[in-house]
């Protein structure tokens, strides 16, 4: 009987018992087919993809998976691929599994954006700690996420994924993630490895169309876009996700300057670097490489250390070390950073998955009460004219649209293995909320895409349409649309439910068009010219066009895709048991070709002439903007000087609730270096933000320090600068608003 691996490692001697030890010990007993094996991810879906991957594993060639088979069966599937490695193989190291559990792996939490709108790291810390418990109970320990680009394009449907278009909130929201997947320790039964993906610039495609091009410059490279993947970096993330996009004509899978340059040399990044689906051979399409020799030598000697998918690493490299043409000691030293995350996430003592574990990890009480939490602090109510919360007086509530009741559409793109069955529809959240104190009638009114004629085949294989069926679903969707009509007619109250379809964000999922899709503006206006109350709640993956629904409702609630407790979350904010307390973490245009529109954009040297023909440049909701149930003043900006040496200026400003009810101020810290040497800096840039809960009447001071992380950027060569000079000052409720202080650093 062939002994594990750990028995052989024990039987080493001590001085080679250290992890660096134990890695060296295996790779001078790795042939250079071994060593590439290590370096290859492959996929698995069903039980006939484990069972193809069987003889690769076997052979060496193949040392990492993707893993996506559906829980029921994925602890089996791990199991046996993973026995393949350790008992049949010759070196029998251990395979690693992966996966992308992107907001949350059975319990579906809000999409990342909404979880940024809460404007609280501790939160998302604790999302992402369940995420990762039932993600390792599903046998996999190595997940793809956080996603960690800026975005501000909203056509660009990854959006959803990200934290939004502000470096600093970003930087801290992956950190907190970083450290909710690994914990203290990623080899934890609870934890698993993190991946800060997609190194980098990948949110700034360009036209917001996935996989294309991006053009961006170093300065806003350095001061834009790294800034939250070196945040993940010093918080400890284990694995690096290259890019899509390619920078200046180079593809990230194959750009050195990048992925060695910054990441390794300046950042001391110590874990390894995977390609992202297949991209290492696209590197041919971009027109880099001219063939998978080539495309596989320039991206692992940039720096990629796995080819996820595609085989360009197992094909080609073996023979380009054998003439010399790959440098052996590349490959050992990528092969060393492979075998560090396997030992940092625990599989060699323990290789095998327990397969009773999803039973007991999934959907636990407290992760469910946790994703009602996150749910409930994730939306953001963008406008009120006294309509929210609902009167105790109103008892006739017409709850209409298309996602009023639909449990799909609530879980949002990427929702790994959260099911229909597990959500609680914004229905269903508040019939259960209302009781017997009001009536709730729900009707559809029209679906989210508009329909196409039905058509029917012909004996001869030919398809044409079917004029009986179309008239007859014409009329269904008319009735529809009318009987919402009369029920908003005979209620005290309207909300409609509205927004894009889960499918047309995320990955691959561009919009040129940011408008409510198929006749939901029409049914609003009608809703609208019912002339009673009406409420708005948007269900998306992205920033929409909201300006003339805005102006035709009373409330209007941001609540974009709120995961499984999505129902109760929103029952509890409309109804006034839990105050409103998001803010965006990202701007919504007024139009469509407003776009990119973000609020830490350069000043310009005309900055009163960039105003639009026929619009404002101005977002309808800026940054950080959000409502609740109360009313907030700021007052004037004060700087106190340093009293001594070593002592640093603080600024100042007085928050009071000017409402009748408790409620939580979110004081926000903006910064505007007025004269760089570097190059403008943005007009207004986040450098804190700090949340007081005040009483009816109260009023707290909410106090930042101007240190060098506050005041300082990082020039084009990667140093952390802090100028003398002068400086702007904000603490406000959200970008672009409040009166600035100056503060002179000498």
């Amino acid at each position: 009987m062939r002994l594990p691996f750990l028995t052989l490692l024990i039987a080493l001697p001590m001085s080679a018992q250290t992890p660096t030890d134990r890695i060296e010990a295996l790779l001078q007993r790795m042939t250079p087919e071994e060593k590439i094996g290590q370096l290859s991810q492959g996929v698995v879906h069903t039980p006939e993809h484990a069972e193809a991957a069987i003889a690769e594993v076997r052979a060496g060639r193949l040392g990492s998976f993707i893993l996506s088979a559906p829980p029921e069966i994925a602890t089996a599937l791990r199991n046996r691929l993973q026995h393949a490695a350790v008992e049949d193989s010759r070196l029998r190291v251990p395979l690693v599994f992966g996966a992308d559990t992107i907001h949350g792996y059975r319990t579906t939490f809000p999409i990342p954006l909404a979880l940024a709108s809460a404007w609280d790291p501790s939160l998302v810390e604790r999302t992402q700690a369940v995420a990762a418990r039932e993600t390792r109970a599903a046998g996999i320990e190595w997940i793809f996420a956080p996603m960690s680009d800026l975005a501000r394009d909203p056509r660009w449907g990854r959006v959803a994924e990200t934290f939004g278009e502000d470096p600093y909130l970003g930087a801290s929201l992956v950190a907190a993630s970083v450290r909710g997947f690994q914990g203290d320790d990623p080899g934890a039964a609870d934890r698993a490895a993190a991946t800060l993906k997609h190194f980098v610039g990948y949110g700034a495609t360009t036209g917001g169309r996935d996989y294309n091009t991006t053009d961006i410059t170093p300065f806003t490279l350095r001061n834009a876009h790294l800034p939250p993947f070196e945040a993940g970096v010093k918080a400890g993330a284990l694995t690096v996700m290259s890019a899509f996009n390619a920078i200046d004509g180079i593809p990230a899978v194959a750009n050195r300057q990048l992925l060695t340059g910054v990441l390794r040399d300046e950042w001391k990044f110590p874990g390894l670097v995977v390609s992202d689906w297949e991209s290492v051979t696209e590197a041919i399409k971009w027109g880099y490489a001219a063939n998978d020799a080539e495309a596989a030598r320039l991206a692992l000697t940039a720096g990629n250390d796995i080819e996820m998918v595609s085989r360009s690493y197992r094909d080609t490299l073996a023979q380009q070390v054998a003439d010399g043409t790959v440098q052996l000691g590349v490959i050992d030293q990528a092969v060393r950073r492979v075998l560090g995350v396997k030992l940092r996430t625990g599989i060699f003592e323990k290789p095998y998955a327990d397969s009773d574990a999803p039973q007991r990890a999934f959907l636990q009480p407290e992760s469910v009460a946790l994703a009602r939490e996150a749910a409930a602090r994730s939306l953001v109510l963008l406008k009120n004219d006294g309509v929210l919360p609902l009167a105790t007086s109103a008892r006739r509530i017409a709850l209409v649209g298309p996602l009023a009741d639909d449990a799909t559409e609530m879980l949002g793109t990427w929702s790994a293995h959260g099911r229909p069955e597990d959500v609680v529809t914004l229905a269903a959240g508040l019939r259960a909320r209302l009781a017997q104190s009001a009536t709730l009638t729900v009707a559809r009114g029209c679906e989210l895409l508009p329909a196409g004629p039905r058509t029917r085949a012909l004996p001869d294989g030919s398809v044409v349409i079917d004029e009986d069926a179309t008239r007859s679903s014409v009329t269904a969707v008319e009735a529809d649309f009318e009987q919402a009509i009369v029920a908003a007619r005979e209620a005290d109250v309207i909300i409609a439910a509205v927004g894009e379809p889960r499918g047309w964000s995320g990955e691959n999922a561009s919009r040129a068009d940011l408008s409510l899709t198929g006749r939901q503006p029409e049914l609003l206006r009608a809703l609208a010219a019912t002339g009673k109350p009406l409420v708005v709640v948007v269900f998306s993956g992205r920033p929409l066009v909201l300006t003339e629904i805005a102006n035709q409702t009373g409330a209007l609630v941001q609540a974009w895709h709120p995961g499984l407790q999505g129902g109760p979350a929103l029952a509890a904010v409309l109804c006034g048991d839990l105050p409103p307390v998001g803010r965006l973490p990202i701007s919504f245009p007024r139009a469509t070709g407003q776009v990119p529109v973000f609020y830490n954009h350069a000043t310009t040297g005309r900055p009163e002439m960039v105003d639009y023909r026929d619009l404002t440049r101005d977002p309808l909701f800026p940054f950080g903007f959000g409502l609740t149930y109360t009313r907030f003043e700021f007052g004037d900006v004060e700087i106190a000087e340093p009293a001594g040496a070593g002592q640093t200026p603080v600024a100042r400003a007085t928050v009071t609730n000017t409402g009748e009810r408790a409620g939580e101020a979110v004081a926000q810290l903006y910064i505007r270096d007025v004269a760089c040497s570097e190059g403008g800096r943005p007009a207004q840039e986040l450098r804190g933000w700090q949340r007081l809960t005040l009483a009816p009447g109260e009023t707290r001071t909410a106090e930042f320090v101007l240190d060098d992380n506050a005041l300082g950027f990082v020039d084009r060569q990667g140093r952390h600068r802090v100028e003398s000079g002068d400086f702007k000052v904000w603490i406000a409720p959200h970008a672009g608003s409040g009166k600035a202080a100056t503060y002179r650093k000498k």
